[in-house]
């Protein structure tokens, strides 16, 4: 249903009916607002990076595909 069929829909409701439908269009945008993450704070941010490199530490322990770039850390960039 597009927006204009809803809203020739709507029309054809009563005062309280449409204010019914309004109540219920409003919980919906709620729940929807409820189901957004909000941004992390720095603490939080950081304890998620921390699991994180925790949770591939095996990975990057045992395959040495994951760290062949780190024999180039010793080296000097020069632009």
């Amino acid at each position: 249903m597009t927006r204009t069929e809803i809203l020739e829909e709507f029309r054809k409701l009563s005062a309280k009916e449409r204010l019914e439908v309004i109540e219920a269009a409003l919980h919906l945008v709620q729940e929807d607002l409820q189901s957004i993450e909000r941004p992390l704070t720095p603490p939080e941010r950081t304890r998620q990076l921390a699991a994180a490199a925790e949770a591939l530490r095996s990975a990057y322990a045992e395959d040495d595909e994951l760290t062949s770039f780190t024999a180039l850390d010793s080296q000097d960039i020069h632009a």
